[in-house]
């Protein structure tokens, strides 16, 4: 199913149903098809301009897209919506290491490891580690605390 095919029928009138936006991105991201993913999630946004998942999801299509600037922003928009937003934290650290900015990466590591998601064992790990790196620590949290 293609994205302009659904935006010809996003009305969902007429027994046709709305588009699924979100899942075509998320199945296009999946396939390594970023920019198509993007205007998915772009589309998807218009229904609901503050969806904390799409916003998500855009902010991985840009990382892969190698746009760092916009998934930062992304990030950070996602933050703003919901300061606790995990995936949120972790990519915008990761993209913030990158940089050199370790004092804000940092911060956004001990975010994420305080709320992680479940089952999220690997990116716990990297987080755990990524933070260690940064800061000196041998074991950031104790192996059977959560985050």
């Amino acid at each position: 199913m293609s994205w302009f095919k659904n935006l010809k029928s996003a009305g969902g009138g007429r027994g046709q149903p709305a588009a699924d936006y979100y899942r075509e991105g998320a199945e296009l991201l999946a396939g390594e098809q970023y920019l198509e993913a993007l205007t998915s999630f772009r589309l998807a946004l218009r229904r609901k301009p503050d969806d904390v998942d799409v916003l998500q999801q855009m902010a991985v299509a840009q990382t892969r897209l190698r746009t760092e600037d916009e998934a930062i922003r992304t990030y950070r928009k996602v933050l703003d919506i919901d300061p606790h937003a995990a995936g949120a934290h972790y990519g915008l650290a990761f993209l913030l290491m990158n940089r050199g900015s370790d004092d804000e990466a940092v911060a956004h590591l001990r975010a994420f490891l305080a709320r992680p998601p479940e089952q999220a064992d690997a990116h716990i790990a990297h987080a755990r580690a990524a933070l260690a790196e940064l800061t000196g620590e041998a074991t950031p949290y104790p192996d059977n605390h959560p985050g």
